[in-house]
């Protein structure tokens, strides 16, 4: 199969997201909404992707070497918390400021005041949220239920190698 040019470039995305949900390929690929990208994998990239257990999006192991992207996720023996991941800016420093897995959890709130004393930021709060489900499904981030979901880092921060993506 002959991929074009834009279907080339989105399966690099899905390589790098990995796992991913269709809302965070729909803001990454400016569509309206998530049955475009859904329709978008289908017709472009079906022989490229599956879903897992959990339904999130990933990527074939040919799709990594067709596009020559290194996955979101690399974990050193293949299973278990990664060792390195790819994510955006946001992310890599709520990484920075959360909470390590020995100390106490954090709220959405908490981690979007950490961020702006550490960074001189101004993220939107479902932007964090987001960031934190993105960093969870990654199991780089655990989350504890309390009177509202908290969360904290699931590896040792010196565990983990952090690259930014575009």
């Amino acid at each position: 199969m002959t991929l074009s040019e834009e279907a080339r470039d989105r399966l690099a995305d899905v390589v790098e997201l990995q796992p991913t949900k269709n809302s965070e390929l729909q803001d990454r690929w400016n569509l309206e909404s998530g049955s475009e990208v859904h329709q978008f994998l289908e017709n472009e990239l079906e022989e490229y992707y599956f879903r897992d257990d959990n339904s999130l999006i990933r990527a074939t192991p040919e799709a990594a070497e067709l596009v020559d992207v290194e996955p979101g996720v690399v974990s050193e023996e293949g299973e278990g918390p990664p060792s390195r991941i790819r994510v955006p800016e946001l992310q890599a420093q709520i990484v920075e400021v959360l909470a390590g897995p020995e100390e106490r959890s954090q709220s959405v709130v908490a981690v979007l005041h950490a961020l702006r004393d550490a960074f001189d930021v101004d993220p939107d709060v479902e932007d964090v949220r987001s960031g934190l489900q993105s960093l969870r499904r990654k199991d780089v981030v655990e989350v504890e239920y309390r009177t509202v979901p908290t969360f904290r880092l699931a590896v040792e921060r010196d565990d983990l190698e952090v690259d930014v993506s575009r």
